[in-house]
């Protein structure tokens, strides 16, 4: 019994990204996507200029409320989300070829900082 039980909840798991839905919480809980602090320059601008080639990005421009702090990885994980919220948030719409990371917290209730300490990612704006 405990066999079928593991199974059947691990298909109800599935089932949502097998049938091209979005994933949704039980409890409908709300998901952000942000940039992993582990992602290299290169990639972080070249996930900006796609996910802004998709979605309105204006908020972090200089001058709008999402400029400061002024950093790639800031900046990247605002476009991200901005991508991801705008496109059902589906996991998929996160991935960015392995850059991205789905978080069940609200980032904007938290500061990061990375292991380099060479930045400060606010993420207010998320």
């Amino acid at each position: 019994m405990a066999k079928v039980t593991a199974h059947l909840s691990f298909f109800v798991i599935l089932l949502p990204l097998l049938s091209g839905g979005t994933l949704m919480m039980v409890n409908g809980q709300k998901t952000w996507c942000t940039v992993k602090p582990s992602t290299d320059q290169a990639v972080l601008l070249s996930n900006i200029n796609y996910a802004c080639s998709q979605v309105d990005c204006q908020v972090i421009q200089k001058g709008y409320p999402c400029f400061y702090p002024d950093s790639l990885i800031n900046h990247a994980s605002i476009a991200m989300n901005l991508y991801y919220q705008a496109n059902g948030r589906n996991v998929w719409n996160c991935n960015f070829g392995g850059s991205g990371l789905v978080s069940l917290t609200d980032p904007s209730n938290s500061l990061f900082q990375l292991s380099s300490n060479e930045f400060d990612i606010s993420l207010s704006c998320i």
